[in-house]
């Protein structure tokens, strides 16, 4: 059996979870998530705890056994605190520029890249060159983040293009000058 399916989660006191018609709902301050159940995996709600319970002993059940038990603490942690993802661009007239639901940037193209910024997701400006992407899905989160990264990602010479927060870009060094 998973460690981690058999992990029990405590409910935080502002958030709600029903089990319905194998469909897990999630409700709380931030706003709500839907998670629909695989088959022979069977979520219980007892005082303020979730348990997730594999009916069956195959291969693709064992899997979804501790996946749905992370779905499930993602969504809590998600509708209670929310999720945030930061991301810097790094280059001579690379910025961010983020306008109601769309944001523009300049990577270094002969045209701005327009992206359209999904729903329930928002993106906040920090600075011309670093923006944060924040919502209560972690996987709409980390997905649209990925795709502003796609747009020029960092190369190893000199670092320019899009990067996470914190992210080390592995460096290399240039050609050497012949004798």
């Amino acid at each position: 059996m998973s460690r981690i399916g058999k992990r029990v989660l405590t409910i935080p006191e502002n958030v709600n979870v029903n089990v319905e018609n194998n469909m897990v709902t999630v409700k709380g301050p931030k706003g709500e998530l839907n998670l629909e159940l695989v088959k022979n995996i069977e979520v219980k709600v007892e005082d303020n705890t979730v348990k997730v319970n594999a009916l069956k002993d195959d291969k693709f059940t064992h899997a979804m056994h501790g996946t749905t038990n992370a779905n499930i603490r993602n969504m809590i942690i998600g509708v209670s605190e929310g999720y945030s993802k930061g991301l810097e661009i790094i280059g001579v007239g690379y910025r961010f520029n983020p306008s109601g639901n769309k944001l523009t940037i300049s990577a270094g193209y002969s045209h701005p890249v327009v992206l359209d910024v999904p729903a329930g997701l928002t993106v906040k400006s920090i600075s011309n060159t670093e923006i944060e992407v924040a919502g209560t899905d972690k996987e709409k989160v980390g997905e649209f983040a990925a795709k502003i990264r796609d747009v020029r990602k960092p190369e190893p010479y000199k670092g320019k293009g899009i990067k996470y927060k914190g992210e080390q870009i592995r460096r290399k060094e240039g050609k050497k000058a012949s004798k």
